[in-house]
């Protein structure tokens, strides 16, 4: 109870200090975070790509499912959160900076990762300007190894094809009906 409270007064911190950086109104739940984190062999040694991981919960969903936490690339842009993120997972990959740099950061980080099975967005995609998500997308899709995912979610509930995911195949999706507001994680694949 105490970590989800000093969680959540992070998350409504950054969400007043810097409302263009947070594309939600509430920390994500529990669920949503194991929906995410399901997506992902039960047990893999391979890192994971983990982008806009805010208070960590879907980290810690990450962890859950037998990811080692050093195995764990996490971007987050906050200095705050990422400076919680650090003291919180410290053997984890945690790298502070814009996911539209993502190549320079990793280069920069972990030059000997070329590719993920699974990357996995908490980003607010459809807040972005299209040309930027397009940019993103592209950039995601180009670390993606072969037949990998992208798990994303979105507060738009509707089944759609994102606009900015031209090349990534739509596998499926499914609403958390348990998060405020609710969520649907979609999951495409290369």
């Amino acid at each position: 109870m105490a970590s989800t409270l000093h969680d959540t007064f992070f998350f409504l911190k950054e969400a007043i200090t810097n409302p263009g950086m947070i594309g939600a109104v509430a920390p994500s739940s529990r669920k949503l975070a194991r929906t995410m984190a399901s997506w992902l062999p039960a047990t893999t040694q391979n890192y994971v790509l983990e982008l806009g991981p805010g208070t960590g919960i879907v980290t810690e969903a990450i962890l859950e499912r037998g990811v080692p936490e050093d195995r764990i690339v996490a971007v987050e842009k906050s200095a705050e959160l990422s400076a919680l993120l650090m003291q919180r997972f410290p053997r984890a990959h945690i790298i502070e900076g814009d996911a539209l740099d993502l190549p320079k950061l990793l280069a920069k980080r972990l030059p000997h990762v070329r590719q993920f099975p699974v990357v996995i967005s908490s980003l607010p995609l459809l807040n972005f300007e299209r040309a930027l998500a397009n940019q993103l997308t592209q950039t995601i899709q180009g670390l993606l190894a072969p037949g990998g995912k992208m798990v994303q979610f979105s507060y738009h509930l509707g089944k759609w094809k994102a606009r900015s995911l031209p090349n990534l195949r739509y596998k499926e999706s499914q609403v958390v009906w348990f998060n405020l507001p609710p969520a649907r994680v979609s999951v495409y694949q290369t």
